[in-house]
């Protein structure tokens, strides 16, 4: 696990240093699925994608456990997902050493546990992150790191979408997110869509619209 597979895409626009887009995928996915969008997003970045480290075979990856009990209730695996957190902390600092990335323009998005890890990376090291997207997920402050409180969100900003229907991850979920960033001091936007879980075309321009004024 000490080092995560990932697939990239070169700035169109090359500069002396490029800002640098990590996409995140969800549980039970793989580093390709982001990938689809790269094309579509803003050239000047690096466009990496990154494979969770558990593999749950036939091509499927997670960032940490989800058990169920007897009654098939969810319950996420928090020493994992906070190991996970610092594997993609310690991977940013590998590819910024390996691309000329400009450290001050790193951007995560993250889909449905991809975008849980997100919050958790970013408010636990915001030093390290200028923006995140966070789509179909919600925000699990027992992923953070202990003193997260004390940081200074003063640099970090987020985009965050859900679905009105999302049939996984239920929207009152999501919506707890802006109450606890804005409290923290970090600047957020928040939508939503009238789809389950997932990013509609409408979602995907608003991200995108959000990435290049910001």
């Amino acid at each position: 696990m000490n080092s995560l597979h990932y697939v990239v895409r070169e700035p169109k626009t090359v500069k002396e240093k490029n800002p640098l887009l990590l996409l995140i995928h969800g549980y039970g996915s793989n580093e390709e699925d982001l990938f689809s969008f790269a094309a579509e997003l803003p050239e000047s970045y690096y466009v990496i994608s990154v494979r969770a480290p558990y593999d749950l075979m036939y091509g499927s990856y997670a960032w940490y456990a989800i058990n169920f009990d007897a009654d098939q209730n969810k319950f996420s695996d928090y020493a994992q997902a906070r190991q996970s957190r610092d594997l993609l902390v310690a991977f940013i600092d590998k590819v910024k050493s390996e691309y000329p990335i400009d450290e001050n323009e790193v951007t995560l998005i993250g889909f449905s546990q991809g975008s849980i890890l997100s919050y958790a990376v970013a408010l636990s090291y915001p030093e390290k992150i200028k923006r995140v997207g966070a789509l179909s997920g919600y925000l699990s402050t027992e992923m953070l790191a202990d003193d997260y409180s004390r940081n200074d969100f003063t640099g970090l900003s987020m985009f965050i979408s859900h679905g009105t229907a999302d049939q996984v991850i239920p929207v009152e979920w999501a919506r707890k997110a802006p109450v606890i960033l804005t409290e923290l001091g970090v600047r957020n936007v928040y939508h939503e869509y009238p789809i389950g879980h997932g990013v509609s075309p409408k979602n995907f321009y608003d991200l995108r619209d959000w990435l290049t004024s910001t």
